[in-house]
């Protein structure tokens, strides 16, 4: 079982993305239903005979199901962890079946707010404000039925940074039995109120859009604007002010002298725009409130009781890895997690790795990642 062709030197080479649809309906934990749910998806490697090396990667709020390789040889940037995963790489597709989908929610081929309303009734049309708030849980019951799909049983590791690394604690503590491994990066066990803040303004930049329409546009302008204005604010909070600093500083874009006027003249303005453009050309705005606001609710001591209740119901081993610079999940909260794991009796390693990257670090700084990474799953 297999969706990629192997080429040398390339890591997984071209890869292909697949979809797959359930009629029944998927109960969400805030009530209701979502009906002919679909996941879009990549596979890398090949499953085993027996099942037993399949690896579940779970992306963060802007990834999607891309993980690994390109589609097509014209395409300019490869999957979100292409470094990570691949022949002789941390994810060593020459020995695991690895597996990468669209949360639901998203905009890249998963059901999501711009995907047709089955109970619209006359012409098809998308849900855009109908479409029900969703949780991280409920993420991972749609991811369920993939695994299931697929003919596995029990995943090897559930491995995801940010938004990522939520879905594997959910994987790890709702479906205990069937998660080997978890791998936790630059994450936590709740959403803190200064990250529900961040994604709060993120939420009204889009909303006060006038082009939002109340999340009816698709068949209108975009609020592409404050889509811009809300991925400018969230990217500010995944890189480190050492970060910023060293690249940016304080220079000037055009001059060596200020004009002074209220135009963007730092070259940090101008990378901020720059962001804010790219980011609307792929990602739809209604995905970015729905994600956000699943990441708000995000809360596994409320939902148990305590983190240590939480932590007592898994059964896998743990790999946390946070970063000295990421401000937006401290080290603190994977020690955290670390520490309610061992009262719990399970095997649970962190490393805080250095970086200036800030909470971006997950994706650009791998080298120490890779060999961590690496030598856990050879334990599993």
């Amino acid at each position: 079982m297999t969706a990629y062709q192997r080429e040398p030197d390339t890591g997984v080479g071209i890869v292909q993305r697949q979809h797959m649809t359930w009629a029944a309906p998927l109960q969400l934990e805030g009530g209701g239903s979502l009906a002919h749910v679909t996941l879009a998806y990549e596979t890398y490697g090949c499953l085993n005979a027996s099942a037993s090396n399949a690896i579940l990667l779970l992306h963060g709020l802007s990834g999607d199901a891309h993980a690994a390789g390109h589609h097509s040889p014209a395409d300019r940037k490869p999957g979100w962890w292409d470094a990570m995963v691949g022949p002789g790489r941390a994810f060593d597709t020459d020995r695991y079946f690895v597996i990468c989908s669209n949360v639901i929610g998203g905009c890249q081929g998963s059901t999501g707010p711009a995907s047709r309303d089955p109970g619209a009734g006359g012409p098809a049309r998308p849900y855009g404000s109908h479409f029900p708030v969703i949780t991280i849980g409920d993420m991972v019951r749609a991811q369920a039925r993939l695994i299931d799909a697929l003919g596995i049983g029990r995943l090897l590791a559930v491995a995801g940074g940010s938004m990522g690394g939520f879905q594997a604690l959910e994987w790890a503590t709702a479906l205990p039995q069937r998660v080997r491994g978890a791998i936790l990066l630059a994450t936590s066990a709740r959403s803190a109120t200064q990250t529900i803040a961040w994604n709060s303004i993120g939420r009204q930049a889009i909303m006060r859009d006038p082009h939002w329409r109340g999340g009816d546009y698709y068949s209108h302008e975009p609020p592409a604007d404050g889509l811009a204005l809300a991925r400018m604010i969230g990217h500010i909070t995944y890189l480190s002010d050492v970060s910023l600093d060293a690249r940016f500083g304080r220079r000037l874009q055009a001059s060596a002298d200020p004009a002074f006027t209220l135009g963007p003249e730092f070259a940090i303005e101008s990378y901020l725009d720059y962001q804010g453009d790219i980011f609307t050309a792929r990602f739809d705005a209604n995905s970015y409130l729905y994600i956000t606001k699943a990441m708000d609710y995000w809360d596994l001591s409320d939902r148990y009781g305590s983190l240590d209740a939480a932590m007592a119901r898994a059964r896998a081993d743990f790999l946390l890895l946070s970063f000295d610079s990421d401000w937006l999940y401290p080290s603190s909260e994977s020690a955290a997690i670390a520490t309610s794991l061992r009262r719990a009796g399970r095997r649970a390693e962190h490393v805080d790795l250095h970086s200036d990257a800030g909470h971006d670090a997950f994706l650009v700084d791998l080298a120490d990642q890779e060999l961590i990474v690496t030598a856990f799953l050879a334990q599993l």
